[in-house]
């Protein structure tokens, strides 16, 4: 069920759900007193923070549907469509090299995978396909994608290491990525955005795809929700089967952790699409959707922010401080103690940018990309 506006309030609130997440787990107030649900797994295993990144790439693939589909279904021209779609996605990708060297711009010591990095890539490969491919051979190349990075993951020798090593370091993934950035990772040896990971993230994405095309399919509601629940805890069974030889590895991106994560998404948009679309229960999701609007210029802004105050220092009784440090240290820890002033410290950023994009929302300014 369509909006007025062709959109579909209920992806706009899982939307805005998943950007709040994203900043709530990468703001606590200190890193040394976080709850552990709002830590990444390890490496093998899974959190709830670990549902958050292909939440966001799920939403990608089913926005596509309601985008590069519908532009399609229009008539309009696949070349013109992709022109625009690359576009984005370049402007996605700087956006993130941005973020990456900000403040310093030191091209010698950045990261150059990132998080908007996979995602305007991710965008625009999943475009690609859609435009070109007709669903079956999109469905045909989720399956190859996930089997043959199983098969490039487990069966490829790295030197030095040998075949199968899913570790940080022996892992093909990691081999690659030291061979193409250098040094320019998240890590000397390796990066939880890697350029070969991105491949199975492509499938996350087409798992989006087919869910929108689902959604826009017309067949009565009840049917549809249905269908996702159905569909979400065969993807969840089929991930942890599968977890079994290929681990649930979010680093790694493991097939099995595509499988598990789509299947999660599943369940989560059926919620939000079943009380916000059909029975038209919307008033909880307004900040959600205040968020969802503004996706991609809340995530930058906030990351821009916190790099800003993290580079505010100043010596303290002969100790280096951060803007960042002492308002968690002031303004938290003193009546909340040390964790719950790290959460608290965390879900404040929330509310200021809330506030922010709210003003924003009211007044119908939607920062585009």
């Amino acid at each position: 069920m369509d909006t007025p506006t062709g959109r579909l309030i209920s992806l706009d609130a899982f939307r805005g759900i998943t950007i709040a997440g994203m900043i709530l787990v990468n703001n606590p107030g200190s890193w040394s007193h976080v709850y552990p649900p709002l830590l990444h797994a390890e490496w093998h295993g899974w959190t709830p923070t670990d549902l958050i990144f292909p939440f966001f790439l799920f939403i990608v693939g089913v926005a596509i549907t309601f985008s590069v589909v519908r532009r399609l279904e229009a008539g309009d021209n696949r070349r013109d469509i992709l022109a625009k779609v690359a576009k984005r996605s370049a402007i996605i990708v700087g956006l993130g090299l941005f973020l990456s060297a900000f403040p310093r711009f030191n091209v010698f010591e950045m990261r150059f995978p990132g998080v908007l990095q996979r995602i305007g890539l991710v965008y625009l490969a999943t475009s690609f396909l859609v435009l070109y491919l007709n669903r079956r051979s999109q469905l045909w190349v989720a399956t190859g994608i996930l089997l043959g990075y199983w098969a490039l993951m487990t069966l490829v020798p790295v030197p030095g290491y040998g075949p199968g090593d899913l570790s940080a370091d022996g892992n093909l993934g990691a081999f690659l990525d030291r061979l193409i950035f250098g040094t320019h990772l998240w890590r000397d040896n390796w990066d939880p955005e890697g350029l070969l990971s991105t491949l199975p993230a492509i499938a996350t994405a087409l798992s989006g795809v087919f869910t929108g095309y689902l959604l826009r399919s017309g067949k009565n509601s009840v049917f549809v929700v249905g269908a996702m629940f159905t569909a979400g805890w065969a993807a969840i069974i089929a991930g942890i089967i599968w977890g079994l030889v290929f681990p649930i590895n979010k680093a790694l991106w493991t097939s099995s952790y595509v499988l598990f994560t789509t299947g999660a998404a599943l369940q989560f948009l059926a919620i939000c699409y079943w009380l916000i679309d059909i029975q038209g229960i919307k008033r909880w999701a307004y900040p959600a959707v205040v968020f969802g609007m503004n996706s991609i210029a809340v995530f930058v802004l906030s990351g821009l922010f916190v790099k800003t105050i993290v580079n505010i220092r100043w010596e303290v009784s002969g100790e280096t401080t951060s803007l960042y440090a002492w308002i968690y240290n002031t303004m938290f820890v003193p009546w909340a103690g040390p964790l719950n002033g790290s959460l608290l410290f965390a879900v404040g950023n929330i509310l200021l940018w809330y506030g922010l994009m709210n003003v924003l929302h009211r007044r119908k300014i939607y920062i585009k990309v």
